[in-house]
């Protein structure tokens, strides 16, 4: 049996218990019928694979529910939160949609889109299963709005070892001096791409991992308060090192998604990604490749100790069609059974905190690894990743970094970042 499979296979024995009661707040506890449309942006490779882990746990459990799937294509949600905007707007919600936990989550709550998820959450006891760090990301005033699925671990170098060896290059660079030093030597040998990007939000996730490894977890997160100083000369030296970074990118002419990166990384075409940990599940799932032999992992050069992470969740729209359908799923997203397929499959940690050892056992090296890494680490929020900032602040460094790409001045786009916080922070 596949690990995927005894994954699934694991779920429909543990599910039934799990979502005996499928109603909260008035929704009455007889199983639901009908549909449930649910809203994500998990449509490629491994990332689809972990909807799909989740969603075959939730038919063993809800067989009466029909899923509408509504994924729409585009790394970091960039395509779907548009499409989101657009259907909130007309009062027209899904049943159920994602949202990263932290600042893009209050943008909903903010606006009033969203039920609080209080009866559901003292119902399944979540308040105590859940990270401490990740419970006030999707609170307000005391308020629970949303079901963390999973943590992904955003500071993340992925590297092909036999390129780098055949080049001299060192997979897990201790500091980013190091690490510039690697990137030289890959692309003096030629023939391949020394760190590869791809589309927009990529760059902006490059970004973050420089600027966290330039400023260290305590300079990173003054970033995001009010009063922060974006035109510091730390803050410059860190975009002056994000300039040279680009220089050995494909940035002119990049892939055109995140796990078409991460195949050139894999087939030996590009040494480097900087990459959330979702790409483990493109190399080992998607890929077939092997771990430490195929590909290696190591935390962004200068961010060791340091876990920059980011959640996905799911929430309950106000004047969701399907009311029952939707907790009957947001019940499915907390439970052990659908954590444990969906984040085998996707390449993510689970957001429960009660898992065993045949619970771990479960998950391959990295995840495991990472597990270990959660608990030991600093955390830190994810600006691409909805953590830190909210989405107007993240559209204003997006303009930002879209014109420095362009032009590589550095002293109009950190007047460009401190402009956009003085406009933004809280």
């Amino acid at each position: 049996m596949s690990r995927r499979a005894f994954l699934l296979a694991t779920g429909a024995v543990a599910g039934s218990a799990v979502l005996s009661a499928c109603g909260s707040k008035g929704g009455g506890t007889a199983a639901p019928s009908g549909e449930v449309e649910v809203f994500s942006w998990w449509t490629e490779g491994a990332e689809n694979a972990g909807l799909q882990a989740l969603l075959a746990d939730f038919k063993l459990n809800q067989p009466n529910v029909s899923f509408v799937n509504r994924a729409v294509a585009g790394g970091a949600g960039a395509n779907a939160k548009a499409e989101l905007a657009r259907r909130l707007d007309a009062n027209d919600p899904p049943d159920s949609f994602q949202g990263h936990a932290g600042a893009e989550l209050s943008d909903y709550i903010t606006a009033g889109k969203l039920e609080n998820l209080n009866d559901l959450y003292a119902e399944q006891k979540w308040a105590d299963l859940f990270p401490k760090e990740v419970l006030p990301l999707i609170r307000s005033g005391g308020d629970y709005y949303s079901v963390p699925v999973n943590i992904h671990r955003a500071n993340m170098l992925w590297s092909n070892p036999k390129v780098l060896k055949s080049v001299g290059a060192d997979p897990a660079p201790k500091t980013f001096t190091a690490f510039l030093a690697g990137l030289q030597q890959v692309k003096r040998a030629g023939g391949r791409v020394p760190l590869v990007v791809a589309d927009a939000w990529t760059l902006k996730h490059l970004l973050e991992t420089v600027l966290l490894s330039s400023l260290g977890p305590q300079g990173w997160t003054a970033l995001w308060a009010k009063g922060a100083d974006w035109s510091s000369p730390r803050v410059q030296q860190a975009l002056e090192g994000f300039h040279e970074v680009l220089t050995f990118t494909n940035a002119s002419s990049a892939a055109s998604s995140w796990d078409e990166a991460s195949t050139l990384v894999g087939s030996g075409k590009a040494a480097y990604q900087i990459m959330g940990d979702w790409a483990e599940g493109s190399f080992k799932l998607t890929q077939n490749l092997q771990p430490g032999t195929d590909y290696a992992w190591a935390p962004v050069p200068g961010t060791a100790g340091t876990f920059q992470f980011l959640s996905d969740s799911f929430t309950l729209p106000k004047g969701a069609k399907h009311r029952d359908a939707a907790l009957a799923w947001l019940k499915e997203c907390g439970s052990k059974s659908g954590q444990l397929g969906f984040n085998g499959a996707k390449g993510s940690i689970p957001t429960l905190t009660d898992l065993d050892t045949e619970d771990r056992a479960l998950f391959g090296e990295y995840l495991q690894w990472s597990m270990d890494e959660w608990k030991r680490c600093r955390i830190v929020g994810s600006l691409t990743h909805g953590v830190v900032a909210n989405n107007a602040w993240n559209a204003a460094i997006d303009g930002a970094l879209e014109t420095f790409v362009k032009n590589r001045q550095v002293a109009p786009f950190q007047q460009a970042l401190a402009a956009a916080a003085r406009q933004h922070a809280a």
